[in-house]
């Protein structure tokens, strides 16, 4: 593998795997305050449980997402120093305020939450877990300011070979993040949702006690209940971002769609099977017309093909990059199967809900057991579809690594070599797989045993306190 090659796999692999981590997060902060208003407002003990439960699982998540996400700092400026340069003065500027403003509220308030339980007053105490959850949201808008300037660069001018931002206004109100921002939080509560439907499930089927019983029933309902809303919404505005793609990148929407011909009106993909190297469908079932309507709200109307596409960039960018430099994303099949496992699972996770909800109403959810048996397996759903996703929102963007105005093989580090990214990606993989399975344990751990009522964090005997004092004296 050549160096840009190995330099794109060691980039992905750290930023999916942090991912894992991220919508979880993010998720699972707002439900859990959800859940101590609830105890705040009706002083019911199984509440606070509930949230003394799910908010160890979050603690843990949140510590794994943290470690992973400073790796992604040093990447940028390790193995991607040239695309730093470009883009740094308009890059970092999102991503500096994200650490100083939202970060910082965000594990501030973690600590008074974790600590302030029956030392604070009840409703202060539940600011600080308010305060976490828009701390978490407000950190993950500011990183998506910064990717949504990658998707589609505004208020910026080139000055001496360097994007310098001209009009902060314009690339904090950057039409892309109307769109990214809404999707990305909206599918992180989905995958809390999730989270929580899977592991109540599983604790139902095993449950020893009245108060697990009710606890995990409650919180079946919870993660039913935003599991299908923030599905759905979500599904919504993925549409109206691919609407939104069409105009600003065009080629992801056509590798999405595995779309090689200009077609109008456009039919919609159900399976395909491409040649890349031809350009070309081997087996391509596709549904007429349905892509236009789509994209354009009517059964008419052009979308434009890779073909074509690549052709109009080869005119358009000639003399930056020469009349033959090739603007076809990388892996067409991947963006393609990326695409609809997205959506398949976003399918698959509104109809599971849907029948949660109305085993609910019929006030037999707790009693199929089937049912119950099934949902513990539904946890891999979101973490598939928000990995995908992300794969569909990076490659399909590719060869640009910011679009239009710089390529992939130009942002990396000049004195890299294959030796040194196989080593730092053998050593990444090692580390990340040994973090994964600790996390994996943990959660594992406390998802299966803890009944809610013991402390976030093992607080220290006081005894072995004072030996320690002691010494140190």
């Amino acid at each position: 593998m050549e160096t840009i090659e190995l330099a794109r796999l060691q980039f992905a692999i750290t930023t999916l795997y942090h991912f894992i981590f991220v919508p979880l997060t993010i998720g699972l902060s707002l439900i859990v305050a959800i859940m101590q208003t609830l105890y705040v407002r009706t002083n019911d003990e199984n509440y606070k449980r509930a949230t003394k439960f799910w908010g160890k699982l979050f603690l843990i998540n949140f510590a794994m997402g943290v470690v992973t996400g400073i790796v992604q700092e040093f990447q940028f400026g390790m193995g991607w120093s040239e695309y730093s340069r470009f883009v740094g003065d308009i890059f970092g500027a999102p991503l500096a305020i994200e650490a100083l403003m939202a970060f910082f509220v965000e594990s501030t308030f973690i600590g008074l939450w974790i600590f302030g339980w029956d030392k604070l007053p009840k409703k202060l105490h539940l600011v600080t877990i308010w305060m976490v959850a828009a701390g978490t949201t407000i950190s993950s808008l500011w990183i998506l300011i910064a990717n949504s300037w990658m998707q589609n660069p505004v208020g910026y001018e080139i000055v001496n070979g360097r994007a310098q931002m001209v009009d902060f206004g314009a690339v904090i109100t950057n039409p892309n993040i109307f769109y990214q921002f809404p999707h990305v939080v909206l599918s992180a509560i989905t995958t809390a949702g999730f989270f929580i439907i899977a592991i109540s499930a599983y604790r139902l089927l095993r449950q020893k006690t009245a108060d697990e019983k009710l606890m995990f029933e409650r919180s079946l309902r919870i993660g039913l209940i935003f599991g299908l809303s923030a599905v759905m919404v979500t599904m919504v505005v993925g549409h109206l971002s691919g609407q939104f793609m069409v105009d600003k990148q065009p080629m992801k929407l056509a590798a999405a769609e595995g779309l090689w011909q200009t077609e109008s009106p456009a039919s919609l993909s159900f399976f395909q099977i491409g040649n890349e190297a031809s350009r070309t469908s081997i087996i391509n079932i596709r549904i007429p017309s349905l892509l236009s309507f789509l994209t354009y709200d009517q059964f008419s109307g052009m979308v434009p093909g890779i073909n074509d596409l690549n052709a109009y960039y080869q005119q358009q960018y000639a003399d930056v990059y020469g009349p033959n430099a090739d603007y076809v994303p990388p892996m067409i099949w991947m963006t393609y199967w990326s695409f609809r496992a997205m959506v398949g699972f976003g399918i698959l996770m509104s109809l599971t809900s849907i029948v949660g909800i109305f085993l609910w109403w019929r006030g037999k959810l707790a009693q199929t057991r089937w049912f119950l048996g099934l949902l513990p397996f539904t946890i891999i759903l979101p973490y598939v579809a928000n990995s995908t996703g992300w794969m569909l929102t990076e490659l399909g963007r590719q060869p640009w690594i910011v679009q239009g105005l710089m390529r992939v093989e130009e942002g990396l580090s000049p004195n890299l070599t294959v030796t040194d990214l196989w080593i730092s990606l053998i050593g990444f993989t090692a580390v990340y797989g040994a973090l994964m399975a600790a996390d994996f344990y943990l959660l594992w751990k406390y998802a299966t045993t803890s009944r809610g009522g013991d402390e976030l964090l093992p607080l220290p005997q006081a005894d072995h306190d004072d030996a320690k004092l002691e010494v140190a004296y």
